[in-house]
């Protein structure tokens, strides 16, 4: 039986999780996966990109590594970073290399609104305003996404955007969080440079950030990523990527994330990455903090 299974019989069948209250046996099993987890992946909880020993990962991961993309191997990972940190970017692309689903809570929420749904009135209140999305919607989207995923059989997941609180945990086993971390001057124009093809849903961004090195502190570049030209005229703006908005969420994400955070370290699951740049600098970098290799990048540099 599946953990989801599991946590949500011994919490009944409430599908919103209006409360973070389980029985003692679903604490039990938990804090025994908690304890295993930890134990098996040997992550070290002050980790960060760039130290000189890659994160370890289990036997089965670095036997399927060698296998190349697609091969579906069994992670369950989290990405958390601020709003436009470019987890969905990342996230992506650690999916295709890992042959496993992306799932983006944000498209949960965008798809629920498109649907006309019981809650889309109150989601478009909610993310008009700025607002974060409360963990009992969250949840209640992704059970139903994990336990359709769990249906087709999927190899594991990488969840991009998810609830604010340990409550995560009560429904299913995380084996490690990747906390994304940029400038926040860096991520409020990333925020108002994003777009959206309106005609096939692709995302970019017009954005050219480019910061000097001053007081110590670094440079950084991030070029634009734009469209093919047959998108270039079909750009659109969401609707929540305004100055005053995007400065709010950014104020009560770091005001919430903290003790998620902190949960996570706790537990030595939590992998701190500092975006040193765009794409091309960050990902080999990921990469390497994950101890996984991109076969295509290789055959890039053979070329």
């Amino acid at each position: 039986m599946s953990v989801l299974s599991r946590v949500w019989r011994a919490r009944g069948s409430t599908a919103a999780a209006t409360t973070t209250t389980t029985s003692l046996q679903t604490l039990i099993f938990l804090s025994r996966a908690l304890s295993t987890s930890c134990e098996n992946t040997g992550i070290d909880p002050k980790a960060k990109a760039g130290a000189a020993a890659a994160l370890p990962l289990n036997n089965n991961n670095s036997k399927k590594k060698k296998e190349g993309k697609g091969e579906g191997k069994h992670v369950q990972w989290v990405f958390l970073g601020c709003p436009g940190v470019g987890k969905g970017t990342y996230a992506s692309r650690l999916s295709n290399l890992l042959g496993v689903p992306h799932i983006a809570t944000g498209d949960l929420v965008r798809d629920e609104l498109a649907s006309s749904g019981p809650l889309s009135s109150q989601l478009d209140e909610i993310v008009s305003q700025g607002k974060l999305v409360s963990d009992e919607i969250i949840i209640n989207l992704l059970s139903k996404r994990l336990e359709a995923g769990e249906a087709k059989g999927e190899a594991g997941f990488i969840l991009d955007g998810f609830p604010r609180t340990e409550i995560l945990e009560g429904v299913t086993d995380i084996d490690l969080v990747i906390n994304l971390k940029l400038r926040e001057e860096a991520l409020l124009a990333k925020c108002l440079g994003r777009r959206i093809c309106s005609e096939c849903g692709g995302n970019y961004n017009v954005a050219c950030i480019d910061i000097k090195g001053e007081n110590g502190n670094p440079g950084m570049y991030m070029g634009p990523l734009l469209p093919p030209p047959h998108c270039a005229s079909k750009l659109i703006t969401r609707s929540d990527d305004k100055e005053e908005v995007v400065r709010e969420r950014l104020r009560i994400y770091n005001e919430k994330s903290r003790p998620v955070e902190e949960f996570y370290r706790r537990r030595g699951k939590l992998l701190e990455f500092d975006l040193p740049g765009g794409i091309p600098e960050s990902w080999p970098k990921l990469l390497q903090a994950l101890n996984l290799e991109d076969p295509e990048d290789k055959q890039s540099v053979a070329a």
